[in-house]
């Protein structure tokens, strides 16, 4: 049998001393009355960028869901497995968020890889071609407005739009739109900078970021 990773295991057993044991009384809580966190977080599955970390949030205040790139696919109900629109209505409908934030990042590799198309040209890449083409239309616009651009800005520029091509397509899931035009939900942007530790916002009114 291959064996757990050793690092891992002494990781488990420092959290256990350091975070656990402290917090005993909050985790008994939530294991005992469940979570009710308000704000559902869509972030990248990346590593360098841990919402949870960011945020400085304990455990049951955010209700995460990672995935490459950070996207969300528009509303659908033909396909059989839909992990994001599973876990943003179970976030809606179940915990009653009343915030939901896309999170983009710098440096994404999935939105480079969109912006490149080099996921296409590997043949044993199955599903990334195929996820990364929900930025197929925002790609073409980056590519078309800023044909002057260096790569690197061109990559930036794709991830913000990456951030509000999610939000365009949150806003077709028809729970979404119920709870939006009854103020009980909140849509949110946020791109967070790696090297810098800077988060920015979306003004979805002006379409800019800001930093906070």
């Amino acid at each position: 049998m291959t064996q757990f990773p050793e690092h891992l295991t002494d990781r488990y057993h420092r959290f256990k001393f350091r975070h656990f044991t402290p917090n005993m009384d909050r985790y008994e809580e939530l294991a005992t009355f469940g979570q009710s966190p308000d704000v559902m977080l869509v972030s990248c599955c990346d590593s360098r960028v841990d919402p949870e970390t960011i945020f400085s949030a304990m455990p049951g205040e955010l209700f995460v869901m990672r995935n490459v790139a950070n996207l969300v696919p528009p509303y659908e109900t033909d396909g059989k497995f839909h992990g994001v629109s599973a876990a943003l209505e179970f976030a809606l409908l179940n915990l009653r968020v009343k915030h939901v934030v896309v999170m983009g990042h710098a440096g994404c590799g999935g939105v480079k890889a969109a912006l490149e198309q080099t996921a296409a040209k590997q043949t044993e890449a199955l599903f990334i071609s195929k996820w990364m083409s929900m930025l197929d239309d925002a790609r073409l616009s980056v590519l078309s407005a800023h044909q002057g651009f260096s790569a690197s800005e061109r990559l930036r520029l794709l991830e913000l739009e990456g951030i509000k091509t999610s939000l365009k397509n949150l806003r077709t899931f028809p729970c979404i739109q119920a709870l939006e035009a009854k103020g009980k939900v909140n849509l949110h942007g946020a791109y967070f900078d790696i090297a810098k530790g800077t988060l920015s916002v979306l003004n979805q009114l002006t379409g800019e970021f800001y930093e906070i």
